[in-house]
């Protein structure tokens, strides 16, 4: 159960229970932009606790994209725990007061997951810069090796807080997320693994796409851009994780593939565990950019495939000419489809079964500030 959290939220570790009481707090002072629930469960028991934030948060709405962000995959990798209860913090304190806030919650509904391990956490130390103790699960699991691979079969069966994010996915149609991390300072973009059984870049068919995204939180970053920290350079503070280095089983190569999702990962800290002292510094670093990747799921394309009689067609496939991705994109049960496309013109190809399939040009501008994609609806004529 949640408890009652009587105190502001300082910059301090918190663990479950202090967690917990927090986020009952959030949703009783703000019940009504906020929805705390949780995806599943650790392998310990641990409820893995997320919050909903958006004027309508305990349902999805035609036409509001939905947003995520994970922390604390690994467990001795805390920063982004604690960067995103700030989050929530200021996202909701801000509601009301701040107009670019405002107009950002009522046209997104960003979900915060503060832990994805919060077994791992527990076993972790404070302080600890390096190694490994604490990053797996209670299995001894790396959580972010275990998720199904485009490139190949993941060695080990699904873990618990796996199979939650898993449903979790495909329970919504999220758009754009953010996995963070720490013992870098970098936000890496897809695809993580390669065919070829070596560090090389890895291209998917969204990679200008990804490019343009890390861009906009390592330069919006206070430091990330000059590229140069934690003894490793990466150029503008960004990289394609397989160019990094290759790794198989990862969640965002998931998210892309198979949850039609555009993640990130934002390595946040040189120190994977470092001093709570440090934590307001990380907070100020990350504040500003997060904000503005949120934003970016305004960017491109949304809207809806219907029939001649306006009901909605499920399952009809929405493909960008020149991207073939390796599942199509589908709508979903409203028959809603949200692409994330950086300004240009493009051709759409949509087509569903049963129905005359159509190609439309259309033109992709910079929306952000109009905090809505460009809406594009479709009209499938049945087959004769």
């Amino acid at each position: 159960m949640l408890h009652q959290y009587p105190y502001a939220l300082d910059f301090k570790y918190h663990h479950m229970t202090s967690l917990e009481a927090y986020l009952q707090d959030v949703q009783t002072n703000y019940s009504s932009i906020t929805h705390v629930y949780s995806i599943g469960e650790s392998v310990e028991g641990q409820e893995l606790w997320a919050v909903a934030i958006g004027e309508t948060p305990m349902e999805h709405r035609i036409g509001i994209p939905e947003v995520k962000c994970i922390g604390n995959i690994h467990g001795n990798e805390p920063v982004g725990r604690e960067i995103l209860l700030h989050l929530i913090d200021y996202l909701v304190t801000s509601y009301g007061h701040d107009k670019n806030i405002t107009r950002l919650i009522g046209s997104v509904r960003i979900h915060i997951l503060p832990s994805m391990n919060p077994d791992g956490f527990e076993k972790s130390t404070v302080g600890k810069c390096t190694g490994t103790r604490g990053r797996y699960n209670s299995n001894q699991i790396d959580l972010n090796r275990n998720f199904p691979d485009p490139f190949g079969k993941t060695a080990s069966p699904l873990e618990p807080e796996t199979e939650a994010v898993i449903r979790w996915i495909h329970s919504e149609q999220f758009v754009l997320s953010a996995s963070i991390h720490g013992g870098a300072i970098v936000a890496a973009y897809p695809y993580d693994n390669n065919n070829l059984g070596s560090d090389n870049y890895s291209r998917s068919p969204d990679d200008d796409v990804f490019r343009y995204l890390a861009k906009i939180y390592s330069f919006h970053h206070k430091i990330m851009s000059k590229g140069n920290l934690c003894k490793t350079k990466f150029l503008n503070g960004v990289t394609n994780g397989a160019k990094w280095y290759r790794i198989k089983g990862g969640m965002q190569d998931y998210n892309y593939v198979w949850g039609q999702c555009c993640e990130l990962t934002l390595e946040l800290s040189c120190c994977k565990y470092p001093n709570a002292a440090q934590l307001p510094r990380f907070w100020e670093q990350n504040k500003v950019p997060l904000i503005f990747l949120i934003q970016q799921v305004h960017l491109g394309l949304k809207g809806r495939v219907l029939d001649d009689k306006g009901n909605p067609i499920s399952k009809a496939i929405v493909n960008i000419f020149g991207r073939s991705n390796l599942v199509p994109y589908q709508t979903n049960s409203l028959g809603e489809y949200y692409r994330l496309l950086i300004p240009g013109e493009y051709v759409l190809e949509v087509e569903a079964e049963g129905f005359d399939s159509l190609n439309k040009t259309v033109a992709v501008f910079d929306t952000i500030n109009l905090y809505s994609a460009a809406v594009y609806d479709f009209v499938l004529s049945r087959s004769k």
